[in-house]
């Protein structure tokens, strides 16, 4: 991957990318600049975006600094899947059915972001309504490789310096599989969160915004700027209690990933947390067999009107998965969700005391070519669990490529499993 200069303000976290600003050093504009400088040298290899104005970026940051740069994402600039409407900037959604649309209005992820002070970059690469079909992102670290998607721009334009977060959205493993092919953070915050107010919506059941970033604390940050939400908390000061668990996908992952696990727990261990090994009971596990029912089910409902009228436009995966959804048996859908909501009680049960489970993030490292994003199978069950759940950073593969852990959480107790992560990032090093 092309390396920023430490120097770089595009290589700041935004903590302290706003500590520079507070102390003089920068301003929302020198800070704008570093990304765009970051986008000419980068952008035309790595192809993240999909629209960007830079006189509009460059209009807002100069307004940023003269206002003070107010508000909890003050100065800060970010990116946006093209899942979510954006007023200023082309809306996609990966599909040539709508390309070239305006919306006339902002997505409430990016409306209160910008609310909050932050400067909308550019939007990201989707894949095909955020599920099938991949665009021509490249992995910063070797083009030849996949970012992951379906947040593909999002998670290359975080590790490429082009912003230091940007948002994306989670169906099955759409953040946090991108998030560790691409040596970032990932961050799905508990479902509903972040309101879906111009989102391009496939599963009702499933679908949630989220962040990217160059760590855990950029990705709360944006989710707090876009949620209404205070500051996120720091990470907490004593051990969390943890969970250790394969998941679901164990048969898939790579001898790396499984020697990555085994060795954070250790790590993790030997700084104090209590780790313990868990198995996953049959009522948690049944949700994995009904994701596939609920995910297609539903996103066959939210595209409707695009099947009937542009069939020719969609690709033949995913009009594959839309017929099959579309051809459920009567009740079929209503089962699945009832197979989520007693895995939800069940998890809970089962997690007990504990602050976080440790699993997978990915089978390996990011597959070669662009063709194929890479298998969901070790995040799907945990967002139908609906809880929190983080990607972080955590080696590299045979192959050179980054290799991550994922972290998971208790739904509704976002403050206290950004606590708790925070203290395992901090224990990674």
């Amino acid at each position: 991957m092309t390396q920023t200069r430490l120097t770089d303000p595009s290589a700041l976290t935004i903590a302290a990318a706003q500590a520079a600003m507070a102390a003089g050093r920068l301003t929302a504009r020198g800070l704008l600049e570093a990304c765009l400088e970051r986008v000419a040298q980068v952008e035309p290899v790595v192809r993240a975006l999909t629209a960007f104005d830079a006189g509009a970026a460059r209009a807002a940051a100069d307004a940023a600094d003269r206002a003070g740069r107010p508000g909890l994402f003050g100065g800060i600039p970010f990116g946006a899947k093209d899942v979510l409407d954006s007023a200023d900037l082309v809306s996609g959604y990966g599909s040539p059915i709508w390309a070239g649309h305006r919306p006339r209005g902002d997505a409430a992820a990016i409306a209160m972001t910008r609310a909050a002070g932050g400067i909308l970059l550019g939007k990201t690469v989707t894949t095909e309504f955020a599920t099938r079909r991949p665009g021509p992102t490249a992995n910063p670290w070797h083009r030849g490789h996949t970012p992951g998607g379906s947040s593909s721009g999002s998670a290359a334009g975080v590790a490429a310096g082009f912003f230091p977060a940007a948002f994306g959205t989670q169906t099955a493993g759409s953040i946090l599989r991108p998030a560790a092919f691409n040596g970032v953070a990932g961050y799905k915050p508990s479902y509903g969160t972040i309101h879906r107010g111009g989102m391009k919506v496939m599963s009702e059941s499933l679908d949630t915004i989220g962040a990217l970033g160059r760590t855990l604390a950029d990705c709360a940050m944006l989710v707090a700027a876009a949620a209404g939400l205070p500051a996120p908390p720091a990470a907490r000061a004593s051990a969390p209690r943890i969970l250790f668990c394969p998941g679901p996908a164990e048969a898939l992952l790579t001898d790396a990933t499984r020697a990555l696990l085994a060795a954070t727990a250790s790590r993790l261990s030997a700084a104090g947390a209590r780790v313990a090994d868990a198995t996953l009971p049959p009522a948690v596990m049944a949700a994995v067999t009904a994701h596939p029912a609920v995910m297609n089910g539903e996103s066959a409902q939210a595209l409707a009107w695009e099947r009937a009228t542009s069939r020719a436009q969609i690709s033949d995966g995913l009009l594959a998965v839309l017929d099959q959804g579309a051809a459920l048996a009567p009740g079929a859908l209503d089962a699945a969700r009832v197979v989520f909501a007693d895995a939800r009680a069940t998890y809970l049960d089962w997690l007990g005391d504990a602050d976080l489970v440790l699993t997978a993030s990915a089978p390996g490292e990011a597959p070669e070519g662009l063709g194929w994003t890479g298998d969901p199978a070790c995040n799907l069950l945990w967002t139908a669990l609906h809880g929190p759940c983080a990607s972080l950073p955590a080696g590299v593969g045979p192959a050179g490529l980054p290799l991550g852990v994922q972290l998971v959480g208790r739904f509704g107790a976002d403050d206290a499993f950004v606590a708790a992560a925070g203290w395992v990032e901090a224990a990674l090093g």
